[in-house]
């Protein structure tokens, strides 16, 4: 009972210095970050940042694993302090209201009570990791994602995928599948799957257009990747020596889900995400220039609040039983902190367009005719949101197309569905690509899987998921 109060007692200092922010008084609206004045020597500290999540558990491992909130407070520093001195402290912490507001509030909110309740969901029995079954937890978990989130279906599935592999000499491929799987590509097909389709659909895409328009591109990656799987896992499989005790017959498999009040507090969790997109009061409160809608404020309060009901309705057998922590989803909330601080002068210089340093990144997009190119916006869009996560780059290419989703919808229906897949897909090609990767790969080191490092999951991800890209460059990117 101590652990929950105290885990309740945090969530509600959360909210309550959330809802404080809110409701002091600031001063007047600061003027914007003007992006067309930011040189390439602004993206040193994100590509610092970048390189020390890479290297940081392979060269230095204990100090990292002792030290990675200082080193990334360190980072964001290098980013904001120079931003402060040149171009006033008003700019400065505008951009960074602007930041915690436009993004990683509602982001963290949301992953912080899926991560929670999907925590409090223990599936029992005795899986045997064969490969089919293995094949089968990655289909269930690739279909529940655009249903509950990808955060969701990882959560929910990632601890029993563990538990039935532990006894496997060779295990760490099958969590990067999972990542590859349920982590993004499963997450395509509605905008509750996947952050950068919801942060279309609160800009006008139809709930049922990426269902529509996505399904067979997202069948056919899935299915591929499925297939490379399988391939591999058979061959891991049949090489594992595995002691066999005489006699013994094998485990029931006896499966059964407890904490169900939990599969509830999903669905308020889904509700509460639905109602911030079509519940519009249009009230707002003026947060140090960056508006804050009503809805939103409204949509992270009910997650929080979600969040405290599974800490108290959920016995706490079941999150110990499911070796539930809070290390991984606060290395998340860190990472990702320090990651939407370091971008934001990145951010800002795309916004800028033409008068960009990175005009020239943006160019690649856009045919001779003017029109946009739907590989391009494929490629460049997939590759960003592979190293900027996905969400704020689906966000500047949706813009960079003309921001009007009617349009996007249909006159050029093409490049919206290139700029979801990309945006959704080619999140798994690194680590921090999408806030899900991380938090697996936290959740299976915590757990003894010697997960790949940085570079050695990227080795992975371009030989399994490149070609299947180029297999859809040719067969879906570019047809409406």
């Amino acid at each position: 009972m101590g652990s929950r109060r105290r885990s309740t007692a945090v969530a509600v200092r959360a909210a309550a210095l959330a809802i404080g922010v809110v409701l002091a008084p600031h001063p007047a609206a600061a003027a914007a970050l003007d992006g067309a004045t930011l040189r390439w020597p602004w993206a040193l500290p994100f590509v610092g940042l970048l390189l020390t999540i890479a290297t940081g558990p392979l060269l230095f491992r204990r100090i990292w694993a002792a030290h990675y909130g200082k080193i990334a407070y360190a980072w964001a520093a290098l980013t904001l302090a120079p931003l402060a001195a040149i171009h006033g402290v008003p700019v400065a912490a505008a951009a960074l209201v602007d930041a915690a507001i436009e993004n990683y509030i509602g982001f963290i909110a949301l992953l912080f009570a899926l991560y929670v309740v999907a925590g409090g969901i223990l599936v029992t029995g005795n899986l045997r990791a064969t490969p089919w079954v293995n094949a089968l937890v990655l289909v269930l978990g690739t279909v529940l994602a655009s249903v509950v989130g990808s955060t969701g279906a990882a959560m929910i599935l990632i601890r029993p995928l563990l538990r039935a592999n532990a006894a496997r000499l060779v295990n760490a491929h099958v969590v990067v599948f999972f990542i590859f799987l349920v982590g993004n590509i499963g997450g395509a097909l509605s905008p509750l799957g996947n952050p950068p389709l919801f942060v279309g659909f609160l800009h006008g895409v139809d709930f049922l257009w990426t269902t529509r328009h996505l399904a067979a591109a997202t069948a056919l990656a899935a299915g591929t990747v499925l297939a490379v799987f399988v391939v591999i896992d058979v061959w891991h499989y049949r090489r594992d020596r595995r002691i066999e005790i005489v006699d013994e017959p094998p485990a029931r498999l006896a499966l059964g889900v407890k904490g169900i009040v939990n599969v509830v507090l999903i669905g308020l969790i889904v509700a509460a995400i639905l109602l911030s997109a079509y519940w519009k009061p249009g009230i707002a409160f003026d947060v140090h220039g960056t508006p804050l809608a009503l809805e939103n404020l409204v949509c992270d309060g009910a997650l929080l609040v979600i969040a405290m009901a599974s800490l108290a309705l959920t016995p706490d057998e079941h999150r110990e039983a499911n070796g539930f922590s809070w290390e991984p989803i606060g290395e998340v909330a860190i990472l990702f902190g320090a990651i939407f601080v370091c971008i934001i002068p990145v951010l800002a210089s795309l916004r800028a367009g033409e008068g960009g340093a990175l005009a020239w990144l943006l160019h690649l997009v856009t045919r001779p005719d003017g029109t946009p190119d739907p590989a391009a916006y494929f490629w460049l869009s997939g590759l960003l949101s592979a190293v900027l996560d996905n969400a704020p780059t689906y966000l500047v290419f949706f813009d960079l197309a003309g921001g009007d989703a009617a349009r996007l919808m249909g006159e050029y229906a093409a490049t919206l569905a290139a700029l979801s897949m990309g945006s959704v897909f080619m999140g798994a090609l690194t680590y921090i690509g999408n806030a899900p990767n991380l938090m697996i790969y936290a959740i299976a080191t915590e757990r003894g899987v010697k997960m790949p490092s940085f570079f050695g999951y990227i080795a992975w991800s371009c030989a399994v998921l490149l070609p299947v890209f180029a297999l859809l460059t040719f067969i879906s990117v570019g047809r409406p």
